[in-house]
């Protein structure tokens, strides 16, 4: 099983596709929480070059208050994580896949409210 829902969007920038991401996400009920700039991290704590990389913490809230109602400790896997990073010929896009990182839990309940989120997510990846 994959652990993320993956797009590429050929001949983009990475701002530009920040900005479709986040309007995507929105659409769906996510905020975006975090968003860590993975490059210009690397450049500053260890002097190392990559190419663009950032991280964006999204979370719906109704989903994340459900999800901890049904087991309080599941917060340690929130936010749901988005990736872009610069890839030859584009912006690959990839979300986090939450029926996959649920696994380790054994509660049905949650498998059932991961599973609405991933559609969320699947839709947001395929509006791009």
């Amino acid at each position: 099983m994959s652990y993320t829902i993956d797009r590429i969007i050929e001949g983009a920038d990475i701002d530009s596709v920040d900005a479709r991401t986040r309007a995507a996400l929105a659409a769906e009920g996510f905020g975006v929480l975090t968003e860590i700039d993975v490059k210009a991290t690397m450049k500053k704590k260890i002097d190392k070059d990559m190419p663009g990389y950032r991280i964006l913490g999204a979370c719906n809230p109704n989903m994340a208050w459900e999800a901890i109602g049904l087991e309080p400790k599941v917060g340690a896997m929130l936010p749901c994580n988005v990736i872009l990073r610069e890839v030859d010929g584009g912006i690959e896009v990839s979300a986090i896949d939450p029926q996959a990182s649920m696994l380790g839990i054994d509660n049905d309940a949650l498998k059932a409210v991961a599973g609405q989120v991933r559609q969320m997510l699947e839709r947001v990846v395929a509006a791009l």
